[in-house]
């Protein structure tokens, strides 16, 4: 079984997908921990549909897709926040692929990706109840840092040089 990644158009039918399953998990975890409910499918739809995603496309970003033979599996999104940095965003595998390798092989994906953006670094923020996501993070370089956005989800920020 092997893992690849490459370049998606950020409105490709297989990103739909992947972003859709992706902003489903995370809302949902956030509502029942918080709420004790799923998202409201109205309020979802609006989500989804207003971060489309453009900010990811070239020349300043990219939306990559992981596939496990030859099968969308997963995303990771690199934005170039200045000449420097970039900002690694969406990282998703489908449920039934983790565990397989596939999160490490996206996210050194995602790092080449912001390396030939020209990036000299990559910053990311999540969630605390996120932890598999924090410890993926942790295990791959990034070491947690001070805040560097004020998204009122984001409860931890992650830095690691490229070069």
């Amino acid at each position: 079984m092997s893992w690849t990644v490459s370049p998606e158009p950020h409105d490709s039918p297989v990103a739909a997908a992947l972003w859709r399953a992706y902003y489903t998990e995370v809302s949902d975890r956030w509502y029942l921990l918080h709420e004790g409910r799923r998202t409201d499918p109205g309020e979802l739809e609006r989500e989804i549909a207003a971060r489309s995603g453009a900010d990811l496309a070239p020349p300043g970003g990219r939306l990559l897709v992981a596939r496990h033979d030859g099968v969308p599996a997963g995303t990771a999104g690199v934005r170039l926040l200045d000449a420097s940095t970039a900002e690694l965003t969406r990282v998703f595998l489908y449920e039934e692929m983790r565990g397989k390798g596939g999160a490490a092989v996206l996210v050194a994906a995602a790092e080449d990706a912001a390396r030939a953006l020209g990036a000299g670094r990559m910053i990311l923020d999540t969630r605390g109840d996120l932890v598999e996501a924090r410890a993926l993070y942790a295990r791959l370089g990034y070491r947690e840092t001070a805040p560097h956005n004020d998204d009122r989800y984001a409860e931890h920020w992650f830095t690691k040089p490229l070069i």
